[in-house]
Formats: structure tokens, C-alpha cells, sequence
């Protein structure tokens, strides 16, 4: 029997207007902690599915794998060849993707009711009896070598690989998760079944279900989707500081336009201050309201179509980013108001104003991100690797409410660090080069 362990009831209208949905928290038979939304208004069923872990549990050498195994996956399980299995799949009418990130693999799902059974069985198929046959891995290979290649001639990703590989030196945050061609060339078959056997583990999985299904059908389901998957797996990396100090660094390339990459250590997504400092950055440079970044580099001085900043709370490194581009000729302008700016707010802090706007903007989209039952299943998900409770889209807004001027200012004062700001520049900046 499932066990249910709690269940928080609160407003959304993403699902049906003025409806009270629950979020319950189950335990499947084998010992799998699953949350559930039963919907039983639309015949289909969302899944969600994130494994901790993901492309940072690459083995030395083997960059890529993780990335590559995930891509083959659905190229083929049990007794069918890639062409087989994905014309079972399109006949039951349902959709599975197999992502990968550096620090999860998640499997997405959509099937409906009708269809459940089989479209379950299919993808506990692929997920516990992948084939890697070697004609697949042979043309995946190709399209990931395509996708470095073309990666190699954009300037975006040219300064992603330059700043991560700077910040975090040999941890697997350094280097790009889809490998290199030597290493993604070099992968065997043999290193496709340790890439799954490493990272799809029962005691990392979190797992969301959305939809028209009960919770006495849900724990069979799960443990039916993870029952051949190893209980645990490889030790997880270890925390890495951001390595980089203030400065610049440029990397020659030819074009007119070119594009930056700048940040400073963050903070952890648990931290005490979080919400202080995510309301700093929506005032700073996030989206919503007229952020000072874009007031200040765009509409005043006409300097780029758009710059942002954002705070990445990684599983084992806090950073606090952002991203500009402009025409080589003012570039220099363009940084030096950044720096200006991240300077000014640390020292001076935002206004009343600027506060009470930005919370009215997070409060008033918060609603809208659960759109679909996808979407509320990969929010579930996320707040469950988070280590969120299960009330906290009831409290979310509160939360956020409750940061007070002198919050966002002390967090501002604290956490800002213009001298320690780094800037990774892709391009032909006239009269900008690197620093020690």
C-alpha cells in the first residue's frame, strides 16, 4: 500500500480556474518518495523524473558520456531497434525526453489515460533495458560532434567554456558537459552502460506526477519506471569555490559584435539571504520590471539590445552572473557601466520603490509558471531537489513579501563585489585587453 505521508491543498487556477489542487507526498511500495497532483478533468498524465547527479559524474576522460547515453536512450530498449521503438511510441500517442545537465538527468513524459499501461511499459523499457547498439551511438555520436562544432563558432558559448574553465579549473563544472571531440570520439559502448549505470539510481531520483491518475496507481507506476535502475551510484563531486578574481579576460574572435560574460561568487540556494538577493537581482538586472542594468546600458546609452544578470545556485558552486553584447567599439563603455552600476548598488542600494515594484512583478508571475500539468510536475520536481517542503508554493509569495529595503541594501552591501567582478569578452573589443 502507498503511504501518504501529507498533503498541502492550495489555490491555482494554471489547471482550472479556481480550483484547489493538492499536492501529495506518497511513498511507492519499493521506498520511492513520489509527489502527486491528481487532475481528472483532461484524460492524460504528466511525469517528471530527475536523477541528481547528472553530467558531473562523467569518469576521467570520459567527457561526454553522460551527455551521449542520455541522446541514445530512446535509440532502442528490450528487443527494438530505434526504428521500432519509436514507432511503438508515436502509435500510443506519447512524448518522452531525455535531458541531461551537470547536475541532474531528468525523463520527462506525457501518455494518456487510455494509453497508460503501455506507454508506461515502453518507458520502463528504455529507461532499464537500454541497447546502445552500435549503429546508434554511431549516429548520435555525429550529431553531438556537430552541435561542438558549430558550438566552436559561437561567441556565447565560446565565453561560457572560457569563464567556466577559468572559475572551476578541473572540477566537472570546468569543462562543457557534451565533451570534446577526442573525448566524445573515444566513447565505447562498454562506457555508454557505466554513463547510465552511474547516474539512474533509485536513491537520487525525485519524482513528480501530474495528471488524471490516482494515488493508489501512481506508487505501482513508479517503482514499474525505476524497478531495474542500481539503489545507489558513484560519490557526487565535492562543493568548488568560484575561482576567478576581478578582471578581464578576452578571447579573440572575428566579429563585429562582441559578447561578455561576467560574475562573482554567489550564494547557496538555502541560504538565509536568498530571497533578499533574488529580489536584488530582479531589481539589479532579472526581468520583470525596467531593471537598473537595462535602464542604465541600454535605454540611456543605446549600448546592446539587452543584459541581464541572474543568480546560479549550482549543487556544488554559487555564482552570480551576467551577460552583455555590444559593438567592439564600446565595449569598454558597456563594461565600465556595468562596473558602475554593480559598484553603485553595493554602496548606495535600491529604493522603496524600485523594491515594491519588483516584489509586485515575482508575486504576479509566480501564478503563471503553472501553465500546464508538464510545467507543475517540473516545478515539483525542482522543489524537491531543492529540498522544498511541499507547502512551499503556498508560502512562496509570502516569502518574498516579507524582504524588507534594509534587507535587499545589507544583502547588497554584503554580497555585491565590484573589485571581485570577472569579465569573459568573445570578440575584437577596440582598446579592451585581458588582465592579470
Amino acid at each position: 500500500m502507498i503511504r501518504l505521508i501529507a498533503a498541502f491543498v492550495f489555490g491555482l487556477n494554471a489547471i482550472a480556474a479556481n480550483a484547489d489542487v493538492a499536492i501529495q507526498e506518497l511513498t511507492t511500495p519499493s521506498g520511492i518518495n513520489v509527489w502527486l497532483v491528481e487532475e481528472h478533468s483532461i484524460p492524460f498524465v504528466a511525469l517528471e523524473i530527475n536523477f541528481v547527479g547528472g553530467t558531473a559524474l562523467d569518469e576521467d576522460g570520459k567527457r561526454g558520456a553522460t551527455n551521449l547515453m542520455m541522446a541514445l536512450i530512446e535509440e532502442g530498449s528490450g528487443d527494438m531497434i530505434a526504428q521500432e521503438f519509436q514507432a511503438a511510441r508515436e502509435a500510443l500517442a506519447a512524448t518522452y525526453e531525455f535531458d541531461s545537465y551537470d547536475d541532474g538527468v531528468t525523463i520527462s513524459a506525457k501518455f494518456l489515460t487510455e494509453n497508460r499501461d503501455q506507454a508506461v511499459a515502453l518507458l520502463a523499457q528504455a529507461i532499464n533495458q537500454p541497447r546502445f547498439d552500435q549503429d546508434a551511438i554511431d549516429r548520435v555520436r555525429g550529431q553531438v560532434l556537430a552541435n561542438i562544432a558549430s558550438s566552436a563558432k559561437n561567441p556565447n558559448r565560446i565565453a561560457g567554456e572560457a569563464f567556466y574553465s577559468a572559475a572551476f579549473g578541473d572540477h566537472p563544472y570546468g569543462s562543457d558537459d557534451s565533451g570534446t571531440v577526442e573525448t566524445v570520439n573515444a566513447l565505447t559502448q562498454d562506457d555508454m552502460f557505466t554513463a547510465h549505470r552511474n547516474a539512474l539510481v533509485r536513491s537520487r531520483a525525485y519524482v513528480s506526477v501530474v495528471g488524471d491518475i490516482d494515488a493508489e496507481a501512481v506508487g505501482p507506476m513508479v517503482d514499474q519506471l525505476l524497478a531495474g535502475l542500481p539503489e545507489d551510484g558513484p560519490a557526487l563531486p565535492d562543493h568548488v569555490d568560484f575561482g576567478l578574481t576581478g578582471g578581464v579576460t578576452v578571447v579573440p574572435f572575428d566579429t563585429p559584435q562582441s559578447v561578455a560574460l561576467f560574475g562573482q561568487a554567489g550564494l547557496k540556494r538555502d541560504d538565509e539571504d536568498f530571497f533578499a538577493a533574488y529580489i536584488l537581482n530582479t531589481i539589479l538586472g532579472g526581468n520583470g520590471p525596467q531593471s537598473i542594468l537595462m535602464e542604465e546600458v541600454r535605454e540611456k546609452r543605446g549600448l546592446t539590445y539587452g543584459i541581464y544578470s541572474y543568480l546560479v545556485p549550482k549543487d556544488h558552486a554559487e555564482m552570480w552572473l551576467g551577460s552583455v553584447a555590444s559593438a567592439n567599439e564600446r565595449m569598454v563603455e558597456t563594461l565600465d557601466v556595468v562596473m558602475d552600476q554593480w559598484s553603485r548598488v553595493a554602496t548606495v542600494g535600491v529604493s522603496q520603490e524600485e523594491l515594491d515594484a519588483a516584489k509586485t512583478y515575482l508575486t504576479g508571475e509566480y501564478p503563471l509558471r503553472f501553465d500546464s500539468n508538464q510545467a507543475i510536475a517540473g516545478i515539483m520536481v525542482g522543489m524537491q531537489v531543492e529540498g522544498l517542503p511541499v507547502d512551499y508554493v503556498i508560502h512562496r509569495n509570502d516569502y518574498i513579501n516579507a524582504v524588507t529595503l534594509d534587507d535587499v541594501n545589507r544583502v547588497a552591501r554584503e554580497i555585491l563585489d565590484p573589485e571581485a567582478l570577472h569579465f569573459v569578452v568573445v570578440g575584437q573589443p577596440v582598446g579592451l585587453e585581458t588582465t592579470e
